[in-house]
Order: C-alpha cells, then structure tokens, then sequence
C-alpha cells in the first residue's frame, strides 16, 4: 500500500463502526487465499493489523465491561 491508501485507509477506521471493522476484517481474511501475490498479501496483513491496532486502542479507552473485573483484581494487591 502507498502512504496516501494507508492515509485513506486509517482515516476511514477512526470512523468506522465496529460492525464495519469487523465486516472488512472477515472479507479480507475470507479472500486472503485469492490474493497472488507477495506484496497483496502483504497489504492485507497491513490492513488486517492496522484494524486489530484501533480495535485495541478502542477497547483500552473503553475499559472493563461493568460486570467485568478490572485488570487488578484478584492480584493479591
């Protein structure tokens, strides 16, 4: 990929839903195998870490679900 789709591409996750992330991850891995050559599938796996970097990001500024124990309990602190 060239700076500016990468550019495209990032600008377009910080907007989208988790429901469209999860949607572009699923086709890129469903066709993943399609791709021939190195430098596709090596976009691909670009694509497919920057999604999983601002799921991430998302989740950390989110932070533990209400029902969900926060990170330090049960450390023996």
């Amino acid at each position: 990929m060239n700076k500016e789709t990468i550019k495209a591409f990032i600008a377009w996750l910080e907007s989208a839903t988790l429901e469209e992330m999860r949607n572009r991850q699923t086709f890129i891995t469903k066709h993943l195998a399609d791709i021939r050559t190195l430098e596709g599938r090596s976009d691909a796996r670009l694509a497919l870490r920057l999604i999983d970097e601002e799921l991430l990001a998302r989740m950390e500024l989110q932070g533990p679900a209400p029902n969900e124990p926060s990170s330090a309990a049960g450390q023996g602190t």
